[in-house]
């Protein structure tokens, strides 16, 4: 059948059947003439007779073409002629060689590529892990928002900070994320961070200042950010001298220096308190902070600050707890202690604002705390609030973990100095606010 569906004409049954069928007689040699004109004329006979011309192109013969008989029903697939090969293609003429390859072709056959396992991550994205047997109760990441209102949307804080710089001998790298327990209520961040340079050259000066509070109405927010603020400005406009003496080694001179200007920070958040109507206690955070100089040539790394939190150092693979100790002095005040037995009473001079409710009584001094100390090559020194500083001295899996990770390989980036931060211990939900300082 034709690619139509209609039975092929019956001269074409007829050239099939004078070549190829069984019953006509074999010619065998002949005695006539085998020339050209004798073979055409005998192909001519057996395929029927010779079309006649074009009338319109008489010149050029045309090609018969038959007409298409009347459409019978169907009555299944017709027989193929006996010997008709099997990769003859439908709409094909029977004189034309098969397309394609005589024989088996085979094809490359494109494999997909292997899955890959879950436990494996694409390398550079860092992710924020736990320790202990099981993991905390909140999600690792963000959850809910602040509130916010049109009139105070400069008052807005992000969820997370990040910075770092490298000058001399050392690498800083620092970030204060919102806790777990805030990011699932939509509460704000606490602690607050700040990262500056004063000055330029080997007599440049970087402050670290981390300043936070405890769970509250929220007024613990604005008060670190003051403290911080309050404390870089006061050290910007004196950090030509106190480069000066870090560099010269001035222990004295350095620790009553910056005894006066964290006293001048709290004086202000004190009388902040009085204008807001608010008890002294109630606007209030702790401060720790750290001066850094830029000269490679000075090793000295100076700590003072009030309030809680720690600073520790990470040297042979463990950790020192470097918070100075404060014992009791006589009369109730409280004094310092260092490891080179110096002392400096926490007397602060200042005049408290009168309370704005009756009766109320200042807040209980808080002792000022210095350290300076020289840094060994391979030291790593964490700086943190309290948020980090109570899990880095209560679960000793975390201390365990970041010591292994800071250890060797050098000081991390800041995306994975900002997982390694955030690495989650359970039942400590607080904000994660830390500045480590690499050691070259």
């Amino acid at each position: 059948m034709s690619q139509q569906g209609d039975k092929p004409a019956a001269h074409e049954d007829d050239w099939w059947r004078a070549l190829y069928d069984k019953s006509a007689r074999d010619t065998g040699p002949s005695g006539a003439p085998d020339s050209l004109d004798a073979r055409f004329d005998s192909v001519s006979d057996a395929v029927g007779p010779e079309p006649e011309p074009d009338p319109v192109e008489g010149d050029h013969p045309a090609t018969v073409v038959p007409l298409p008989g009347p459409r019978l029903p169907e009555a299944g697939p017709a027989p193929e002629p006996p010997g008709l090969p099997r990769t003859v293609a439908v709409g094909r003429a029977p004189w034309e060689a098969p397309a394609g390859p005589s024989r088996p072709q085979t094809f490359a056959v494109r494999q997909p590529p292997p899955p890959v396992p879950p436990a494996v991550q694409p390398p550079e994205r860092p992710t924020v892990g736990h320790v202990g047997d099981r993991p905390p109760t909140y999600e690792a990441e963000p959850a809910a928002l602040p509130e916010s209102v049109a009139d105070a949307l400069d008052d807005l804080v992000p969820d997370t900070v990040l910075d770092g710089a490298r000058y001399g001998t050392y690498t800083l790298r620092a970030a204060s994320v919102r806790g777990d327990s805030a990011r699932f209520r939509g509460e704000p961040r606490r602690d607050a961070l700040l990262t500056a340079r004063f000055g330029a050259g080997d007599g440049a000066l970087v402050l670290v200042a981390v300043a936070g509070g405890g769970r509250g109405d929220g007024q613990d927010r604005p008060a670190a950010a003051d403290a911080c603020r309050w404390i870089g400005g006061a050290v910007a406009r004196s950090h030509a001298r106190l480069s000066e003496d870090i560099r010269a080694g001035r222990r004295g001179d350095l620790k009553s220096g910056l005894h006066r200007l964290t006293d001048r920070t709290y004086g202000k958040l004190r009388a902040r308190a009085a204008e807001l109507g608010l008890e002294p206690s109630a606007y209030t955070a702790g401060l720790r902070c750290l001066l850094l100089p830029a000269d490679p040539e000075c090793r000295t790394r100076v700590f003072f600050g009030i309030g809680p939190g720690g600073v520790l150092r990470l040297r042979g693979g463990a950790w020192e707890d470097l918070d100075p100790e404060v014992r009791p002095a006589a009369g109730g005040a409280a004094d310092e202690q260092g490891p080179d037995g110096d002392r400096l009473t926490m007397d602060l001079q200042i005049t408290t604002p009168s309370s704005p409710r009756a009766g109320s009584a200042p807040p209980p001094a808080e002792p000022f705390r210095f350290r300076a100390s020289v840094a060994r090559p391979g030291d790593t020194l964490l700086l943190c609030g309290n948020g980090l500083a109570e899990p880095m001295r209560g679960e000793p899996a975390l201390a365990g973990e970041l010591a292994r990770r800071w250890s060797s390989g050098g000081p991390p980036g800041l995306p994975a100095y900002l997982a390694d931060i955030q690495l989650r211990t359970k039942g400590y939900a607080d904000d994660r606010t830390g500045a480590a300082v690499w050691e070259a």
